[in-house]
């Protein structure tokens, strides 16, 4: 069974000492880990689990401030108020293409709504055609700019909701 909510504290840590376990010796997921459960704790962004048996296997987070590290004050991506940023979208490999990152979106765009949220943004590397597709598939069509992050071209996309 599957369920689409918002992280717990449990959760999130479940999360972070996965990622953290997947990608051995990069340093960036122990601050990585920090930044997320700091964000979440004090409502700068909620994280959203795909978990199955109660075991999450899917995440994406809802970046709700420009304070947010991964926004670096891009207020374009996210500002406080209307506009919202989707950040780190990931599903275990064996759940690819079951629909599962798709029924979760959902539930970030009623959360985001809900706290008067009316324009989401999302980036993807040009390299991720795949990825892409399924953003304008999901309506992200309105492309807003691109700019390099740690040696990567970004494309960054909108849509209202």
């Amino acid at each position: 069974m599957f369920l689409y909510k918002k992280a717990n504290r449990a959760e999130l840590e479940q999360i972070w000492d996965r990622n953290i376990a997947d990608n051995p010796g990069d340093e960036r997921y122990l601050r990585w880990k920090k930044q997320f459960l700091d964000d979440n704790a004090s409502g700068a962004a909620a994280t959203f689990v795909v978990a199955r048996d109660g075991e999450p296997v899917g995440e994406g987070t809802l970046l709700l401030s420009p304070a947010c590290r991964a926004i670096r004050g891009r207020t374009s991506l996210c500002d406080g108020v209307k506009t919202a940023n989707i950040n780190a979208l990931r599903i275990r490999k064996e759940f690819e293409g079951q629909g599962h990152i798709s029924a979760m979106m959902k539930e970030m765009e009623q959360y985001a709504r809900s706290v008067g949220i009316t324009q989401l943004t999302i980036g993807v590397e040009p390299a991720e055609a795949r990825n892409l597709s399924i953003y304008l598939h999901w309506g992200f069509t309105q492309f807003l700019m691109a700019e390099e992050e740690d040696g990567c071209l970004v494309l960054y996309y909108g849509k209202d909701i």
